[in-house]
């Protein structure tokens, strides 16, 4: 059952620097919400982190964000994330809304 308050947005060219504990990974954001992101490209490491710290960065945007990772999918030697953003970062609500399809 989908449990998501907000829809996914699909979204490209968003780098992320995400801090989990252990250290500093680097990935790619591949969709947002208001209240949610998803990361891919993240190095595989053994454990799930509760907490982490993710910078995202793009479109001459940086937000820096405290997520709690919901699920985890590994690739390989990388790993997907999908995580409920924890703190707001001032002005993400209004970055998210620009890339919502128009509704007519």
């Amino acid at each position: 059952m989908e449990k998501r308050r907000s829809q996914r947005i699909p979204i490209k060219n968003l780098a992320v620097d995400a801090y989990d504990g252990l250290g500093f990974l680097q990935g790619m954001v591949a969709n947002v919400s208001r209240f949610g992101i998803c990361v891919t490209n993240l190095q595989r490491r053994k454990g799930q982190p509760w907490k982490m710290t993710f910078i995202v960065s793009g479109r001459g945007k940086n937000f820096k964000m405290t997520v709690k990772p919901r699920w985890t999918i590994a690739q390989g030697a990388s790993k997907s994330v999908g995580a409920e953003i924890l703190e707001l970062p001032s002005g993400w609500a209004e970055f998210v809304m620009s890339f919502e399809p128009i509704r007519s």
